[in-house]
This record gives C-alpha cells, sequence and structure tokens, in this order.
C-alpha cells in the first residue's frame, strides 16, 4: 500500500510546488476538482480526473487523523491513515511526543468475500467532504451484478477513536452472496517508550454472516480504531452514534457565526475554516488546549498559534470549548510571569508539564499581549478580564524593557524561529505591542483602572507607530514599504502585519509590493522575494489588512481566488501552513486566521470594549449585500450584522433576536460606534 502512496505523492507534490512558479491568474481559467454541493459540503466527482492523492487532518478531543488518500490509476480507493493520540505520552515527553500510528489497512478489499471470490476491484465515483469523509464507489460483477460501496471516515469528538461505516448496496439486477468476517488486531507498545508504560492499539471490524443481499438491499458493517492505557479497558464504540455526534458537532459550528454573501466559495471556505479551527481542541490533564496538528504539535500551546491567532476568534464563534481553551492557554502564559522580567516560553507542551523555548524570545510577549486582549475585550466576560488583565499588563512591561535605542521592540527572533532572518528587531514584534497598547486602553477603561496607567500606555502606542515608520520603513526593491528587519533588502510578506493594526502610512506602496510578482505566487505570498517557500498565515494576515485599509476590490479579489484555491483546487479544503515545510499541513489555527479576515477585515468589526465594538464593512462593488449571523462576541448573545447597498451609500443594519437595533447609512469606509 506504501507504495501507491509514495507513487501517488511524487506525482502530487512537485505539481504543488510548481505553483510558486507562475503568476496570478484571473480566477475564471482555473478549472477545479472539488464543487460545493447543496449541503454544504464539497464533492470530487472522479470521472478521469485521476490519479489524484490529497491528505487532510480530522480531529477530537482525544485523537487526530490525517488521512492519506487517492484514487489510483485504475480508479480505486487508497487509504493510509495517520493516527495521533495526544494523550498518550511517549518517551522524551517533549512537542512531538504523542503516540503515532500508521495503518495501511483496506477493510474491503482485504476482507470481504463476494460470490465465493475476494471483493472484485472498485471504482471510485464520488469522494465528498463536510467534516466526515464519504468515498462512493461501484463494482461490478457478471451476469449484471452490480454493488455501491460508500464508505464514511471519521474521528470520534471525544473519544480517542477513529470510527469508519461502511454501506454495501446492491444495485445490480441478480442478488450478490457477501461474507464479512469480524477482526481484531491488538498491538502493545514498548512500555520502554511510553510515559506510562505500555499502550494498547486496537483495531477493529464487525463482521456479518454470509449472506445473500438481493437487488435493492444493503448489509452495514463498521471498523474503529483506537488506543489507551495498558491497565486500562477499551473504550465501546457505538459507530452509528459517533457519526451522529460528528455530523452534530459539525452543525452547531456551521450554524454559528453564519456568512452570507453573493459568493459561494468564500462563504463556504468560511464554514470550513470554522470547523478547522475548532475540531483541533485536546482534553489534556492541563485543561482543555488548542493544538495546531500537523501530525507534530498536540496538547500544548504557541504565542503565536494559539494567543496570538485563534484565540481572538473564539468569542465570535460562540464556541464554549474554544472559549475554554483560549483562557486555558492564557492561564498557562500566566504561570511564567516573573518580577525580573525574563522572556515567557514560546510553548508549553505535554499538557502542561514542561516548556519549548528553543528559539529564544521570538516576540512571544507582544504576541501574548496583543492576543489576549483581543480575546478579552471580544469575549465581554468581565471575570475573565479581570483575570487575563495582570497577563496583559506584564507581557506590555516586559515589552517595553525591550525596547531598543530605536524605539522599536527587540527580540531573538520571530514566529519563523530562524527559518528566514529577522534581525535583532523585527516588524512583526512592534506592530503586535502597538495594538496590544491600544486594546489595553480600551479594556481598562472598561475595568476602571487608572487613568494614568492607560494615558502611559496610549503614549507609548503613540510613540511605537511613529518609531514604527521611523526605524522599518523604507525602500525595498523599489517599493516605498517596510523593511522586515533593519538590514532586510529583499521583500518580506510580513510587511503587511501594520495593515491589520491600522498603521496605514505606507499603504499604498505596502499593496504593490504584497500583490507584486516578487511576492505573489499563485499560492499566496512567497515569505520572501527570490524564494519557493510560502506560509499561508502571511498571506491571510495580508488579506485582512488590505481590507482594513480600504481596499476592498483587490482585496476581495484575491481573497475569491484564494478560497477557490483552497477549497476547490487540488489540496482541499482548509488553510495550511506552508510549503516546503511539512507538505502543507492544515495546521489549525491558520484556518482562525482565515476567519479573521471576515470578521475584522470585511466587516471591519475592532473590540473597543467589553460591550463596544467599532465596525467598517467593506462591501464590494460587485455585491449586493452581505451579512454575518449569529455573532457571539460582547457578551455571548448572539446578534446579526447585515450590510447592504444604498442610494446614499452602505446601509448597515444590527439585529438581535429578530429585533433592529441600529441602522447606520454612510458612505463606504465610514467607521461606526456600537455599544452593545
Amino acid at each position: 500500500m506504501n507504495h501507491l502512496f509514495k507513487k501517488g505523492f511524487t506525482i502530487l507534490l512537485p505539481c504543488l510546488y510548481s505553483f510558486c512558479c507562475f503568476a496570478y491568474p484571473a480566477p475564471d481559467s482555473v478549472k477545479n476538482r472539488w464543487s460545493i454541493l447543496p449541503s454544504g459540503g464539497i464533492t470530487w466527482v472522479t470521472d478521469n480526473q485521476i490519479p489524484h492523492f490529497d491528505h487532510i487532518e480530522m480531529s477530537g478531543e482525544q485523537i487526530s487523523t490525517v488521512l492519506r488518500y487517492g484514487v489510483d490509476s485504475a480508479g480505486a480507493f487508497v487509504l493510509e491513515r495517520s493516527f495521533v493520540w495526544p494523550m498518550l505520552r511517549t518517551v522524551p515527553n517533549n512537542t512531538h511526543a504523542s503516540l503515532m500510528r500508521r495503518f495501511g489497512w483496506n477493510v474491503t478489499a482485504d476482507m470481504l468475500t463476494v460470490n465465493g471470490r475476494r471483493m472484485a476491484p472498485e471504482k471510485v465515483r464520488s469522494i465528498t467532504l463536510d467534516g466526515v469523509m464519504t468515498v462512493v464507489s461501484e463494482i461490478v460483477y457478471p451476469r449484471n451484478g452490480k454493488l455501491e460501496l460508500t464508505r464514511y471516515l471519521f474521528p470520534s469528538p471525544v473519544k480517542a477513536a477513529f470510527c469508519e461505516k461502511y454501506v454495501l448496496r446492491n444495485t445490480g439486477q441478480t442478488p450478490v452472496s457477501i461474507e464479512i468476517p469480524e477482526a481484531r488486531s491488538v498491538t502493545e507498545t514498548n512500555a520502554a517508550q511510553g510515559v506510562e508504560g505500555a499502550y494498547l492499539v486496537e483495531a477493529f471490524v464487525g463482521g456479518q454472516p454470509g449472506r445473500s443481499i438481493e437487488a435493492g438491499d444493503s448489509v452495514v458493517f463498521y471498523a474503529s480504531y483506537q488506543a489507551h492505557k495498558n491497565k486500562e479497558e477499551g473504550i465501546g464504540i457505538d459507530v452509528e452514534q459517533e457519526l451522529k455526534d460528528r455530523r452534530a458537532l459539525v452543525v452547531s459550528l456551521w450554524e454559528h457565526l453564519i456568512l452570507e454573501t453573493p459568493d459561494e466559495t468564500i462563504d463556504r471556505m468560511f464554514a470550513f475554516a470554522k470547523l478547522r479551527a475548532s475540531e483541533s481542541i485536546y482534553k489534556t490533564k492541563g485543561g482543555y488546549m488548542h493544538g495546531p496538528g500537523g501530525e507534530s504539535y498536540y496538547a500544548a500551546i504557541w504565542a503565536n498559534d494559539q494567543a496570538e491567532y485563534v484565540n481572538p476568534f473564539f468569542p465570535f464563534l460562540g464556541y464554549d470549548k474554544g472559549n475554554e481553551s483560549a483562557v486555558n492557554a492564557f492561564r498557562h502564559f500566566a504561570r511564567f510571569m516573573n518580577g525580573e522580567y525574563r522572556p515567557v516560553p514560546s510553548s508549553i507542551v505535554a499538557g502542561g508539564d514542561d516548556i519549548w523555548h528553543g528559539a529564544g524570545d521570538r516576540g512571544d510577549g507582544a504576541m501574548i499581549a496583543y492576543g489576549a486582549a483581543r480575546y478579552a475585550l471580544a469575549r465581554g466576560d468581565r471575570q475573565e478580564a479581570v483575570s487575563l488583565w495582570p497577563l496583559i499588563e506584564w507581557c506590555l512591561e516586559y515589552c517595553r524593557k525591550q525596547i531598543n535605542s530605536d524605539g522599536v521592540v527587540a527580540s531573538d527572533s520571530d514566529e519563523l524561529e530562524g527559518r528566514f532572518p529577522a534581525g535583532k528587531a523585527n516588524l512583526c514584534t512592534s506592530s503586535l505591542y502597538y495594538d496590544a497598547l491600544l486594546s489595553a486602553v480600551y479594556l481598562g477603561k472598561d475595568l476602571s483602572k487608572p487613568a494614568a496607567q492607560l494615558a502611559i500606555y496610549a503614549r507609548q502606542a503613540k510613540e511605537i507607530r511613529q518609531a514604527i515608520d521611523r526605524y522599518f520603513g523604507g525602500t525595498v526593491e523599489g517599493f516605498n514599504t517596510y523593511k522586515y528587519y533593519k538590514e532586510n533588502d529583499v521583500l518580506r510578506s510580513w510587511i503587511c502585519i501594520p495593515l491589520t493594526m491600522g498603521i496605514n502610512e505606507r499603504k499604498d506602496e505596502t499593496i504593490k509590493a504584497l500583490f507584486s510578482p516578487r511576492l505573489w505566487t499563485e499560492n499566496g505570498l512567497l515569505t520572501q522575494a527570490g524564494s519557493a517557500t510560502f506560509w499561508d498565515r502571511s498571506t491571510l494576515y495580508a488579506l485582512r489588512g488590505v481590507y482594513a485599509c480600504g481596499e476592498t476590490e483587490k482585496a476581495t479579489d484575491y481573497l475569491k481566488f484564494y478560497s477557490n484555491q483552497r477549497l476547490l483546487g487540488e489540496h482541499v479544503p482548509y488553510a495550511i501552513e506552508a510549503w516546503p515545510e511539512g507538505s502543507q499541513r492544515h495546521l489549525s489555527a491558520e484556518s482562525g486566521l482565515f476567519c479573521r479576515i471576515i470578521t475584522e477585515g470585511l466587516f471591519g468589526i475592532r473590540p473597543t470594549g467589553l460591550k463596544s465594538f467599532t465596525l467598517t464593512p467593506r462591501l464590494p462593488e460587485a455585491w449586493d449585500q452581505m451579512a454575518l449571523r449569529n455573532i457571539y462576541a460582547f457578551g455571548n448573545t448572539p446578534f446579526d450584522l447585515r450590510v447592504s447597498k444604498h442610494p446614499k451609500g452602505i446601509k448597515t443594519e444590527i439585529y438581535a433576536e429578530g429585533k433592529l437595533l441600529k441602522t447606520h447609512i454612510g458612505k463606504e469606509g465610514e467607521t461606526i460606534v456600537y455599544h452593545k
């Protein structure tokens, strides 16, 4: 089986890599592999578009699975399951110490007997993704015999198990005899390699006695994979119930924070991003921890992925486990506050038992201050805000102490941890510090903090903004934009970050640089001009920033293209981490960043208090209306935003429980102040 995947990905990966080498094409010229279903999922009707291979990560509270799947040149389904059990820790108990195993077991081809013989080769007709992978195949037999095989593949939402449901339906004209043996495989791991000794990894197929399936009838059977401590009993798995629970989770996430625009692809990309951002939360010994995933990063938190990227988004979604994981992450970081103002760790791993600080200070204090203040404001919970204030305060003071003689914040590296040069002070860290100061002023007012303290924060924000322009501003490759660090002389994708913070002094030239052939590719922004490396996080920040500074048409054009590429292209259906590193893993926090393009970019929501925000909607010229419904921020009571064209410009309406609370009619780009 593995040789098929090696062959398949040998074909796929050079194609993905080549995307970096071409200019941005018109969206209409792109032929999609996948299409959107009325139910909200996406489907690939295979036709003659084979062979094709891809991978997707799917997660639950106690398991994550990367499915490496595809259809080979003969039309058969190819599958390798990579399982991660984050709570079963291995030795040494570090960042990557989750129990992992791969299974290539083909349940149908290896085990089913049809008409007394091994099942005939299948031909895949379609693959559908909607939080569950559904694969429909056809098997043809002599004398008008035909079977339809449907697989449903998904993780348990809360158990340490992966589940599979199989439906074998007779779609031919003659009866078909089938036999499905019951099978159970148990592997005991090496006790010396487990923090708690040996673990048991179990694979189970529920058999069916031999029977004849008449035309039109079907038979259902199940498979599951689980792991547990040797001294514990295996968990009982009701696959049908687990499927209902998985679908219920997807529906609940899709029914919160609903995006409605004339562009169906952007709407569905947003829906899928909500799922990926939310499902990757693990119930660890240290509480709920949102994890990036990617077969590497579980039962752990980072100052960038969690504190900065995804935590400020969860209040908008109103997902309780998301909010709980966010507060838990900030509380873990707060454990490391100290009177000497030594840097906090970049990552807290192993369910809270250890830390990682291998890249030194990456600007982690600025990341945490930015994320915690934004989260507290958007959450609208005074008690939570009070508990987070000391961490915000400490991180701001830490950053102040790192300000160099040029007035910007020094750090050892940045979130790329030395993969690309960042100098002794980088643009990201100072920009995050600036926004954190602004948020602290807003939050401090609602928490009745001393006016003198907040005045200092306001003054410091003004000073750092001026220093950012003075220190980082300059001409790079002919564009009057930003140097990412003092010695930087080639364009970098992170020149976008001031735009997301409302720093727009150099917006025109910065946008030109971002979308120039030197940085923009078919897969978004290159990390550095002249390289072949891209990280989606900078593309997602850039699209948010371009909306924020008012370049609505340009932002929408590129958002449409990006959404189409990620949702309906060759590697679907989520934002990815990077290329070539990680082979475009579906890391979870990047999906949170995609969602923030919509909340903070397209709709321009900026928290200004526990119950207040400003709103600067950016309605594209080609759209008559757009809406964001069931927003749970600022107190957890859902409200709707509806934006539409009006003879005098744009009409913005705010509704709650069906009642119109506020109407504003004004020109595009006007900012609305709202107190909930």
